[in-house]
């Protein structure tokens, strides 16, 4: 991963976390940011 962990920790480990506080959900596309974490960081949505 970019960040250096291993992509397993950050499965195991990360990603439990952000699914947990809202900030990341699961979709049949993939994982994708929510609006609560484009709001705790201040930051826009992109369009779609």
């Amino acid at each position: 991963a970019t960040i250096g962990e291993e992509s397993e920790t950050i499965e195991d480990v990360y990603e439990p976390y952000l699914l947990q506080i809202g900030f990341l959900q699961r979709t049949p596309r993939g994982r994708m940011v929510t609006p609560l974490c484009y709001q705790h960081f201040n930051l826009e949505e992109p369009s779609r």
